[in-house]
């Protein structure tokens, strides 16, 4: 995640990422501005997760075409748009994420993991919070679950991010080592300053998803993922052949 300095693997699905990130822009715009904008393009379960979770806490969503949407200053928390999206498009996400800046607001990126191993990663456009599904790497299909969602965001925002924080330490021989800084327990002795009500971690799903990429390592994965793209271009070839 290039341009991030903070990941974390401890939410439940992708579509509860993207709701936790939508509380945490909410939490950074200290909860006066409340309007949050969301792609047209994003999946449909995360539309609805988000539409369910929104209501709620008080936050005002707003669904269509981000290009012609406008973002005013102090009165939109943050932007979401998927990359890839729905429907398979990739675009530039410089132009919305200098809008999202000039209006004080949080970009919000959902996209799929193994596509970052040939796409340009959000965190170099200036993404402020990144989040997607971590089943492309070596976790077999469930049908709705269980996958390890990941979540990332830049230094300035890690303290408000949900679930649980690995920090960089020192070990008792003067070594670097990592360690939890912030387990999901504190969240409920926190209480009212909780950034979050994830209790539920995919522990061993995201352990998998680690091992499949120190396993395969940096070249391995840009050959896996090209040959995805390949298999998808020759569906998507057959399609139109057969009139679809």
């Amino acid at each position: 995640m290039t341009g991030m300095e903070v990941a974390n693997a401890s939410l439940l699905d992708e579509a509860t990422a993207a709701a936790e990130a939508m509380f945490m822009c909410f939490n950074i715009g200290h909860k006066r501005a409340n309007k949050f904008f969301v792609s047209e393009a994003v999946f449909p379960q995360t539309l609805e997760l988000l539409k369910t979770r929104s209501s709620p806490l008080g936050i005002e969503l707003v669904v269509g075409n981000l290009e012609q949407l406008e973002f005013i200053k102090g009165d939109c928390c943050g932007v979401l748009t998927q990359y890839p999206d729905n429907f398979g498009k990739v675009e530039s996400l410089s132009a919305l994420s200098e809008r999202v800046k000039a209006a004080g607001a949080s970009l919000v990126v959902g996209t799929d993991l193994l596509s970052l191993a040939l796409l340009k990663p959000p965190g170099e456009f200036g993404a402020d919070i990144v989040y997607g599904n971590s089943q492309r790497f070596g976790v077999p299909m469930g049908y709705g679950g269980p996958h390890a969602a990941f979540f990332a965001t830049n230094t300035a925002n890690m303290r408000k991010m949900p679930g649980r924080i690995i920090g960089v330490s020192i070990d008792c021989m003067g070594n670097q080592a990592m360690r939890m800084t912030m387990q999901t327990r504190e969240q409920h002795i926190r209480r009212d300053r909780a950034t979050s009500n994830i209790c539920t971690a995919q522990a061993l799903l995201a352990n998998i998803a680690a091992m499949y990429s120190v396993y395969h390592g940096p070249d391995g994965l840009r050959d896996i993922a090209h040959r995805v793209n390949k298999l998808a271009c020759i569906t998507r070839e057959n399609l139109v052949k057969l009139g679809y």
